[in-house]
């Protein structure tokens, strides 16, 4: 596969995740919105350190106080910003940090004056990032229940309605701490549908309605845990009167974005309106299958998979696990390269991205004695993508709208 498909496709990407960075459409949004000022400022998330910036760009000298709360290895604060608290806290697992985080938070709600209206800045991993736990929950179970749920192969929702059940901020519950507190969320949606009440599991936001038959899919040494945490509000409560909420950045602009950038460079684009969903491995070898019989042309999706892992699985994430299934499909085609990533820059626990995988990926593997069907099953596909070439880094993107496939077949 010539190498300027590859270029391509790092291009277009990157055109996608510029569309969506934390940084420009925070300050694009307060530049043209002007919230209540002087404000206090919160930011929470994997971009929290981009959108904090973005928010200190259009506010200059117009921000009380500000905290920020994101995992290791984020965008370093700069400018005004950099003279804001700033925790690491753990992700994907929550730690001790997540509950120091959870701590901090409120005591800067609480000390805030009277007539202070908040700046909250929210994006995906914000989960596990910061946390309040009920009376009866301690850091164990908090990470046995998500360690459990990482791999458990439940979709976004259904994973965030448990941890909404042991949380005491989740679910809305920390606008009833705001106590009327005039309120602006904007938020960079990492969730299928843009449900506000799903986007860092719903700070401000009621709480959806827990996926049907939830509970009985649990295992039991959860159970316990469930009726732990005070009743969310409803999503009449008046705690949510003074809530203003907008949503700054999704993946449909992502998408859009690189549909653009594809037509610059002289493709047809083929943007499908299935999305990335379910199981990763199936997933991977559909889109392979559309990607090689399908026309010429850049092919876009957009979504989030799943893998449900094995007691100790190897190294990579659902975006490695689709790209190395969709090679298997792929293999001596040599019209097609497909590029397979999260759009934080991260997938799974390491620092890969994803993957650019093509024709030879498969047998770039095989030679350094390594076999894909047994990577696929101890869900060790950054090994074997490794071994091949094929890893993508990026390192911290600013944003976090799910996870992009894009993929080129080359007229032959």
């Amino acid at each position: 596969m010539p190498d300027s498909s590859r270029q391509h496709l790092l291009a277009i990407y990157r055109a996608a995740l510029d569309a969506v960075n934390g940084r420009q459409c925070c300050r694009r949004f307060l530049s043209v919105q002007r919230p209540m000022i002087p404000v206090a400022l919160v930011a929470i998330g994997k971009a929290a350190g981009s959108m904090a910036q973005g928010a200190a760009d259009a506010l200059a000298g117009q921000i009380l106080r500000g905290l920020v709360i994101t995992k290791p290895g984020g965008e370093p604060l700069s400018g005004i910003a950099a003279d804001f608290p700033c925790l690491l806290a753990g992700h994907p697992v929550p730690d001790a940090r997540s509950l120091q985080a959870g701590a901090m938070l409120l005591s800067f709600i609480d000390t805030l004056p009277a007539e202070a209206p908040l700046l909250l800045l929210l994006s995906g991993g914000a989960s596990a990032l910061v946390e309040v736990l009920p009376d009866g929950a301690g850091l164990a179970e908090l990470q046995r229940l998500n360690g459990w749920l990482l791999g458990s192969g439940l979709d976004i929702g259904a994973m965030n309605a448990v941890r909404r059940s042991l949380s005491c901020i989740k679910g809305g519950r920390l606008a009833m701490r705001l106590a009327g507190r005039r309120s602006l969320c904007l938020m960079i949606s990492d969730v299928p549908g843009d449900v506000p009440g799903l986007i860092g599991s719903g700070l401000l936001a009621p709480a959806p309605p827990a996926p049907a038959g939830l509970v009985g899919s649990l295992p039991g040494w959860v159970l316990p845990l469930l009726g732990l945490a005070p009743s969310p509000p409803a999503a009449d409560d008046a705690c949510f009167a003074t809530v203003e909420s907008h949503i700054i950045a999704s993946l449909s602009d992502a998408l859009a974005a690189a549909a653009d950038a594809g037509r610059g460079l002289g493709y047809t684009v083929f943007e499908h309106a299935t999305p990335l969903s379910g199981n990763a491995a199936s997933c991977g070898r559909a889109l392979a299958q559309r990607l090689r019989d399908g026309p010429a042309g850049l092919h876009i999706w957009g979504g989030e998979t799943h893998v449900r892992l094995p007691e100790r699985p190897g190294r990579g994430g659902r975006n490695q696990h689709l790209a190395l299934a969709a090679a298997r499909v792929l293999a001596g085609s040599s019209h097609c390269t497909l590029l397979c990533a999260g759009s934080d820059g991260s997938d799974g626990p390491g620092e890969d991205a994803g993957a650019i995988i093509d024709a030879g990926t498969l047998r770039r593997g095989q030679r350094q004695g390594l076999d894909a069907s047994e990577a696929l099953h101890r869900a060790d596909s950054g090994r074997f993508l490794q071994a091949s070439g094929d890893l993508l880094r990026t390192g911290s993107t600013g944003t976090n709208v799910m996870d992009m496939a894009l993929g080129i077949k080359d007229i032959h």
